[in-house]
């Protein structure tokens, strides 16, 4: 059907068993779909790494996914890592790089031989510190190696009928931090809940930025008329999350804007 998905697939076949690193979004179920084609579904497992800052509907979508494909899952709890209780700007690579240590110790555990991660193309065209922890520590990332792109995913999830092809990108809450900001768990539920009332209200591609006190949302250029005429409905819900300010940001969704050391 594809030539280089075939070569993703192809290239895990002598595998005694693989172990997926499963977020549940459209890169980690596709690939999850490529191992179990290519050494079986007795011979996979997912694994979803457990931190404080994911989104926790993230946990239920990846266990529902795995169950769903007729595949085990297993759960790896981890800790927040030594040094990122500032949100650091190398964060992204103190994460992957702890989170790739317990993934791969359960990968053994397990006694499969093979663990990979589904980064694709675009993630290495882009500044993703979390890549070189993977390099680092040796992680396949077969996407990557056969240059398929972000679009390729979903195309190819499409045509396979995968549930996930057209499932919007998510990223950590630490991503919605200023960096060099303490960590609270207050604050990281309040942004969770909150993008969890506008996904609720049909809003898609939207990120609450936290600056405090204040919400910085972020939604689709197509999607700021909306937010505007129910202002008063989210400016309302938010205060009630502990937000005193809440604005839009009329420059619209923007991958990595708390990357900015001013933000």
């Amino acid at each position: 059907m594809d030539a280089k998905l075939d070569a993703v697939v192809d290239g895990l076949r002598e595998a005694r068993g693989v172990a997926v690193a499963f977020s549940g979004g459209v890169d980690s179920t596709l690939m999850l779909a490529c191992a179990r084609e290519a050494v079986g579904a007795e011979r996979v497992v997912a694994l979803t790494a457990v931190t404080p800052y994911m989104v926790r509907q993230e946990i239920g979508d990846a266990v529902a996914l795995a169950t769903a494909m007729g595949l085990r899952h297993e759960l790896v709890e981890m800790d927040m890592p030594e040094g990122m209780e500032n949100n650091p700007p190398d964060r992204c690579y103190r994460c992957k790089y702890r989170m790739y240590e317990l993934l791969r110790e359960r990968a053994g555990r397990l006694g499969l031989d093979t663990l990979v991660d589904a980064s694709n193309l675009n993630d290495a065209e882009q500044s993703r510190p979390g890549l070189h922890a993977l390099r680092e520590l040796g992680i396949g990332t077969p996407f990557i190696r056969h240059g398929i792109d972000k679009a390729r995913v979903r195309a190819i999830s499409e045509t396979l009928d995968l549930p996930t092809w057209r499932k919007p990108s998510n990223a950590c809450l630490l991503t919605r931090l200023r960096h060099n900001h303490p960590i609270s768990m207050r604050e990281l539920q309040r942004v969770e809940e909150a993008e969890r009332l506008l996904a609720g209200m049909a809003f898609e591609s939207v990120r609450v930025r936290s600056h405090g006190s204040l919400a910085r949302i972020e939604v689709a250029a197509p999607q700021r008329e909306r937010l505007i005429r129910h202002a008063d409905e989210i400016g309302s819900a938010l205060h009630g999350l502990g937000f005193r300010y809440v604005a839009l940001d009329l420059f619209g969704y923007q991958h990595g804007s708390m990357d900015d050391p001013g933000a």
